[in-house]
């Protein structure tokens, strides 16, 4: 991902968080990942891995899928989006922590 995107990117999902009225703290907690690295990702100095944006995603209650469409960055590869991922990740009745683990799950079997 290019720095411009992962700007993009990291723009789109600070203003997410600030609109849930999260904080940082909350944020990294609920998406499993370090405040640092949280913070460093809204920055734009680091692009998420696609498991990080997945948690990041479901903890702002939406797909990765959006997160990208809505800062306007497409994903890097050519695969369709799945119709699994997308049920995992609309689903409300599951954490965020179920969703990760879920969404592991999927991608070891389908990799």
């Amino acid at each position: 991902m290019t720095d411009t995107r992962a700007s993009a990117l990291g723009e789109w999902i600070r203003a997410q968080r600030e609109m849930q009225d999260l904080s940082m703290r909350q944020m990294a907690n609920l998406a499993g990942i370090s405040n640092p690295y949280l913070s460093q990702i809204e920055r734009g100095l680091r692009a998420p891995s696609e498991q990080v944006l997945e948690a990041i995603a479901s903890a702002l209650r939406t797909s990765a899928d959006s997160l990208r469409e809505e800062a306007g960055v497409a994903k890097e590869t050519d695969d369709g989006p799945s119709a699994v991922v997308d049920a995992i990740n609309s689903d409300p009745r599951l954490s965020a922590a179920q969703r990760r683990a879920m969404l592991e799950i999927y991608d070891a079997f389908t990799a």
